[in-house]
C-alpha cells in the first residue's frame, strides 16, 4: 500500500503527542478522587440491550461468531456470513449502517464482500461486555450511522488489591461442537501488581462444512473433480480462526493508561452466500487509551491503529472456470490449457485488499450541577484502502485489475451532549454532532482493453467528495412511579457511503459479481453521485416492572424511520450485455445492480419481557423470558420492499438455577419471509421453529457447559442467510442454481470446559 511508512510515522507522532498531553494533564490535575468512574464512552441514558455476563459465558462454547452473542437482544437479528463473521441487523439496518466499536475502535471491513466485519476481530471467549443501542443512539457514541450502535469490549485490566502482593491468574478453555466437527480453545494469563497489569489472551477455532437439518440439493462433487458433498452438506461453511492479544495497563491514582496489541490470522473461511471464499485475513492492531478523573469531571482519550491484509480465492467447494464447456478433469490450482471451442480458462482468481485505519478520540464528562451533565468530545479517523486483482488467465490479463486504488475515507467529528435530571420523574438529553467525511480515490484500470472505456470515464470524473453531516438527538424519560418508565425520543442520523458504494466502477459481469455486501448472489457497481443517507427516527419505550425490577417486567418499543437518500439499488444500464434489456426485466435469476439513492421508511415494534416463576425453593429458581420483533421496510420511491428484512420473529426461554447449576430451554421462531425485494429477485423463505437446550455447572475453578442447538434437527432456510452460492462453478452467471436460500444449521451438540488457575 502506498505511503504506509508515512502513516506509521503519523501514528507514532499521534501516540507521542497523546501520551505527552496526558502527562501534562495529570500534572495539572486537581485533588485525586478515590474511586474510578465508569468509562465516558458508555452513556446508558437511552434504553439499551446489555448482554449479561452469565449469557456471555454460557454462549461462548456454543459459537465462534461474536455477533451471535447479541442474538437475545430485542430488535437485533443476524445476517448470514462466514462462521466467525455474521453481520448484526438492528431493526432492518445492518453492516455500515451500524456503528460497531470493538474496544473503542471503529473498525472497517476491508473487503468487497465485507467478509471481515468489526465483530469478527474479537473471539467470543474474550468478550467482557456488550451493549446494543437500537435506533436512538446518543451522539456521544453514534456518528456515521443510521441504525444504532454496538459496543463490545474485552475484559478490563485487573490489578492486585492493596496489600495482596503479586496477582497471578490464568484460564484455559476448550470446546467441541458436533455439527462441522468444530474444535477450539482459549487461554489467558494475567500478572499484576496494585499499579501495573500485564495480560495475554489467545484463542483458536476450526470447523468443517456444517450439515443442514435435511437434504436440500443432490449429492455429488462440490465442483469438477473436487470433494464430495452430501445432499445435506452446506458448502463453503468451513473456517479456521486464530486471535492473540497482549495488554498492558498502569494505574496511578485516578488515572489509568492501557495499551493493547492484537493479531488475527484467518487462513481460510468459506462463504455459502458469496461466489468466493476468504483465503487469508491478517490483521494487526494497536490500541492506546487513557482514562482519568479530575475535580472538573472525567476524561478519556484513545488512539488506535489497524492494518488488515485480506485475500479471496476459491475453496475446494468452489471452482472458477472461464469458458465453455467446462471440462470434467480436476482443476486443483493448475492453469488449464485452452482447447477447441473454449474462450480460455484460468485456475483461479486472486483478489487482494489492504486497509489501514488510524483513529483517535478525546471525550469528557463535565458535571454542571447535581442533576446536569455535559459530554463533549472530538474524533478523527483516517482510512486508506487498496483493492486489486492480479492477472490469472485469459480474459483476466495481462494487467492487474484495480478495483479501488488508493481509496481514502477520512472522518473528523465533534459533539456536545447535555443530560439533565430535572427532578425525580423527568430526565432529558439533547445532543448535537457534526461530522466531516472526505473521500477520494486514485485512477483505476481493468485487466485489458475491454475495460478501457469505463476506466477512462471513471478516471476523468470528479472523484473527490466531501460530506458535512449533522446528527441530532432529543430524548425525554418520564418515571411516574417506581414501576413505570416511559421514554420518548427523536433522532436525525446521517451516514456517508462506503468506498465500495461510491467508487467501484466496472459493469463487467465478473467484476460486478465480486462486489456484494448483501449475500444475494447479484452483481453490484458503485455510483459517484451518491448522497449521504439521512434518517429521521422517532420511538417510544414503555417499561413496566415490579418495584425492585426482579420479579417481572415488560418493555414495548414502537418506532418509525423515514430515510432520505437511502442507498438502495436499481438495475444497471451500460454497454455491457449483462446490463442490457434482459437485466431490466428479469423476474428470476441473478441480476446486475447499481447503488442508487431512494426514499425509504422502516417501522416496527420490539417487545420483551421476563417473569420469575419460582424465586427461591429447594429446587432452585425458575424464570421465563420472551422477545418479539416486527419490522417492515419499504422503498418509497419505487414502492418495492427493502432487502433482507427479517419477518416476524421471537424467542421464548425458561431458565432454571440451583446453586452452581444453570439449565436453559429456548424456542426460536420466525414467520415466512414473503415481502421481498423485487429489484434484487430476493428469494422467499418459510417459517420455522427451533428448540435449543443448554446446561452448565460452575465450581470455584471449573465450569462445564453442554447443550444442543436445533435439538430436533429441524430443516429451515435462514431468512437473512442470502442466496446459496456455496459450491460449484460459482463465477459463471449460470453455474449456480438461483432460488435456493442458505439453509440453517442442523442439530449441533456441544461441550466446553473452562479451568481457572
Amino acid at each position: 500500500m502506498n505511503n504506509i511508512h508515512y502513516r506509521q510515522v503519523f501514528l507514532a507522532a499521534l501516540i507521542t503527542a497523546f501520551t505527552h498531553g496526558v502527562a501534562l494533564a495529570e500534572d495539572a490535575a486537581g485533588p485525586v478522587i478515590d474511586v474510578m468512574g465508569s468509562t465516558v464512552t458508555d452513556t446508558r441514558t437511552p434504553h439499551c440491550g446489555i448482554v449479561s455476563q452469565q449469557e456471555l459465558k454460557a454462549m461462548a462454547p456454543a459459537t465462534s461468531d461474536s455477533a451471535s452473542l447479541l442474538r437475545n437482544t430485542p430488535g437485533l437479528n443476524l445476517q448470514g456470513g462466514g462462521g466467525v463473521s455474521s453481520l448484526p441487523v438492528i431493526r432492518g439496518l445492518a453492516d455500515d449502517r451500524l456503528r460497531i466499536k470493538v474496544d473503542g475502535m471503529d473498525l472497517i471491513s476491508a473487503c468487497g464482500n465485507h467478509m471481515n466485519p468489526a465483530l469478527s476481530y474479537v473471539d467470543p471467549s474474550n468478550v467482557g461486555s456488550a451493549a446494543v443501542f437500537a435506533g436512538i443512539t446518543p451522539v456521544s457514541i453514534g456518528g456515521d450511522s443510521i441504525g444504532g450502535t454496538i459496543l463490545v469490549d474485552s475484559e478490563d485490566p485487573e490489578f492486585a488489591k492493596p496489600g495482596e502482593g503479586i496477582l497471578s491468574k490464568g484460564e484455559l478453555g476448550a470446546f467441541y461442537r458436533s455439527n462441522g466437527n468444530v474444535q477450539g480453545g482459549n487461554v489467558s494469563a494475567t500478572v499484576a501488581t496494585e499499579n501495573a497489569s500485564l495480560s495475554y489472551r489467545g484463542s483458536t477455532a476450526k470447523s468443517k462444512d456444517y450439515n443442514a437439518g435435511g437434504d436440500f440439493k443432490p449429492a455429488g462433487l462440490a465442483a469438477a473433480g473436487r470433494g464430495w458433498l452430501a445432499a445435506d452438506k452446506v458448502g463453503s461453511t468451513m473456517y479456521k480462526s486464530n486471535n492473540q492479544s497482549v495488554a498492558m495497563a498502569v494505574l496511578k491514582g485516578d488515572h489509568q493508561f492501557d495499551v493493547k496489541f492484537g493479531l488475527q490470522d484467518i487462513p481460510y473461511q468459506g462463504w455459502a452466500n458469496q461466489r468466493m471464499d476468504m483465503t487469508g485475513n491478517d490483521s494487526k492492531q494497536a490500541n492506546l487509551r487513557y482514562e482519568g478523573q479530575y475535580d472538573w469531571g472525567e476524561l478519556e482519550a484513545r488512539a488506535y491503529y489497524e492494518n488488515t491484509k485480506h485475500a479471496m480465492q476459491f475453496s475446494d467447494d468452489k471452482l472458477f472456470w472461464y469458458g465453455n464447456p467446462m471440462p470434467a478433469a480436476p482443476n486443483d490450482g493448475v492453469p488449464c490449457t485452452p482447447s477447441a471451442g473454449m474462450m480460455g480458462c484460468a485456475a483461479g482468481m486472486p483478489m487482494d485488499t489492504e486497509g489501514l485505519n488510524i483513529g483517535g478520540t478525546v471525550k469528557a464528562n463535565i458535571p454542571l450541577s447535581a442533576g446536569a451533565l455535559l459530554r463533549v468530545g472530538a474524533e478523527t479517523q483516517q482510512y486508506r484502502q487498496d483493492d486489486w486483482w492480479d492477472p490469472s488467465g485469459k480474459g483476466m490479463w495481462p494487467n492487474t485489475f484495480w478495483n479501488i486504488n488508493g481509496g481514502k475515507r477520512d472522518r473528523l467529528a465533534t459533539f456536545a451532549e447535555w443530560e439533565s435530571q430535572l427532578n425525580a420523574q423527568w430526565l432529558t438529553q439533547l445532543g448535537l454532532r457534526y461530522e466531516r467525511v472526505a473521500m477520494d480515490t486514485g485512477t483505476v484500470q481493468g485487466y485489458n482493453a475491454s475495460y478501457a472505456a469505463e476506466a477512462a470515464s471513471f478516471n476523468t470524473a470528479k472523484r473527490k467528495k466531501t460530506d458535512h453531516n449533522i446528527d441530532l438527538t432529543a430524548l425525554a424519560r418520564f418515571t411516574p412511579a417506581n414501576t413505570q418508565t416511559i421514554e420518548f425520543a427523536y433522532a436525525m442520523k446521517t451516514r456517508s457511503p462506503n468506498l465500495y458504494e461510491r467508487y467501484t466502477w466496472s459493469t463487467g459481469g465478473m467484476a460486478m459479481r465480486m462486489i456484494n455486501m448483501a449475500g444475494d448472489g447479484n452483481g453490484y457497481v458503485g455510483n459517484l453521485k451518491l448522497n449521504p443517507e439521512k434518517a429521521h427516527t422517532i420511538s417510544a419505550t414503555f417499561d413496566f416492572h415490579d418495584a425492585e425490577q426482579e420479579t417481572w417486567g415488560i418493555k414495548v418499543t414502537p418506532y418509525y424511520s423515514r430515510i432520505k437518500d437511502y442507498i438502495d439499488v436499481e438495475r444497471c444500464v451500460s454497454a455491457n450485455a449483462n446490463c442490457g434489456p434482459a437485466n431490466q426485466t428479469a423476474t428470476t435469476g441473478f441480476v446486475y445492480l447499481q447503488f442508487a439513492n431512494k426514499s425509504a421508511e422502516i417501522y416496527g415494534v420490539d417487545v420483551s419481557g421476563q417473569l420469575t416463576l419460582v424465586k427461591e425453593s429447594d429446587f432452585g429458581s425458575l424464570s421465563a423470558s420472551a422477545i418479539l420483533n416486527y419490522v417492515r421496510g419499504k422503498n418509497r420511491t419505487t414502492n418495492d420492499n427493502l432487502y433482507n428484512i427479517m419477518p416476524l420473529n421471537g424467542r421464548l426461554g425458561l431458565t432454571h438455577r440451583l446453586g452452581g447449576w444453570t439449565n436453559a430451554l429456548e424456542v426460536e421462531m420466525a414467520g415466512a419471509k414473503t415481502k421481498l425485494s423485487q429489484v434484487r429477485n430476493e428469494v422467499k423463505t418459510a417459517g420455522y421453529g427451533l428448540l435449543h437446550l443448554r446446561s452448565s455447572y460452575e465450581w470455584k475453578h471449573v465450569r462445564i457447559d453442554v447443550g444442543a442447538e436445533n435439538l430436533l434437527n429441524k430443516f429451515y432456510h435462514d431468512p437473512l442467510g442470502g442466496a446459496y452460492t456455496g459450491q460449484g462453478k460459482t463465477m459463471s452467471a449460470t453455474g449456480i442454481p438461483w432460488g435456493v436460500a442458505v439453509p440453517g444449521m442442523g442439530r449441533s451438540v456441544y461441550a466446553g470446559m473452562t479451568v481457572k488457575m
